[in-house]
């Protein structure tokens, strides 16, 4: 008896490891799949406003850059340009791949590209090549100053449409209890913001003034959102290395203001829904849901 049973283990020992070397390797495939062939993102901040929202949940194609350039005008997802990297190679790559959170800018200059920002009649203006840009994806929208519940920082700033009341509005979950009394920020007006850092081609200055020549391997990036968008006119030319594909959908759209700081990617289905089991419902944004982004 105790040989039968020696080998009844020896199998279900071997069957065990065999379950677990086949779940490594779905796992694997699925990795490698979302890494070079698509995306799923949640969007942490406001910076696309109002063509995307924070809380949006996006699909980004990573196949087709891999052999067609970024044009301008496309939405691309990038690392966050801020974070300090490891020199280490294999931390580096864990850092871009899994840590780092999911940024969305626009194209504005590819490689080789002349970019200039300059203040016209009051109103910040891009040239690209010395021909003025028509920017008609530009927020429209003024920014109201909120209480930020995530605690994060004191405030946040999101869109307001004037024409509704503040617990009909068409963007974010409102309420005049949580509305600060700091002027808003109107749209097509200089952004308040200053490059306190000196960097190379990017003196200290004014957010919106600015003449980059792009290298062959440099994007200029810049939000819809220019009131409160962190982006090139701060860091400066971004590195190709970091643009890790192009934005094509939102799958569905969320008002959830709650923040995992790094590890915004896990906020995506089913998590929201094991989160959130009673308001997700009452918070999606359903005219937003399944939608071609542009």
């Amino acid at each position: 008896m105790s040989f039968l049973k020696k080998i009844v283990d020896w199998y279900r020992q071997r069957r065990v490891f065999s379950e677990i070397c086949e779940w490594a390797g779905i796992l694997l495939v699925v990795f490698i799949i979302r890494t070079i062939g698509f995306g799923l993102h949640c969007v942490p901040t406001s910076s696309m406003e109002t063509t995307i929202l924070r809380g949006e949940r996006l699909f980004s194609d990573k196949l087709t850059p891999l052999f067609t350039a970024y044009k301008h005008g496309d939405i691309v997802v990038l690392d966050d340009p801020t974070y300090k990297y490891s020199e280490n190679q294999l931390l580096n790559w864990f850092q871009h791949y899994v840590l780092s959170p999911s940024w969305t800018k626009r194209v504005i200059g590819i490689p080789g590209d002349h970019v200039e920002g300059k203040i016209e009649d009051g109103r910040p203006v891009v040239y690209r090549n010395g021909q003025k840009l028509d920017e008609s994806y530009i927020n429209k929208y003024p920014l109201i100053a909120l209480v930020d519940k995530t605690q994060s920082s004191p405030f946040d700033r999101k869109s307001y449409d004037p024409k509704f009341s503040y617990d009909k509005q068409p963007f974010y979950r409102m309420s005049e209890a949580d509305t600060l009394s700091i002027p808003m920020f109107y749209p097509h007006t200089p952004t308040r913001g200053f490059r306190e850092i000196a960097r190379e081609g990017m003196p200290v200055g004014p957010a919106d003034i600015f003449d980059v020549h792009l290298d062959s391997d440099e994007y200029w990036l810049m939000g819809d959102n220019r009131q409160n968008s962190l982006d090139s006119r701060f860091w400066g030319p971004l590195k190709s290395s970091f643009v890790h594909g192009r934005v094509k959908m939102c799958l569905y759209s969320i008002d959830i203001t709650d923040s995992w700081g790094r590890l915004e990617w896990l906020h995506i289905f089913p998590f929201d829904i094991i989160l959130h089991p009673i308001n997700f419902w009452k918070w999606v944004r359903w005219s937003r849901c399944l939608r071609f982004i542009y």
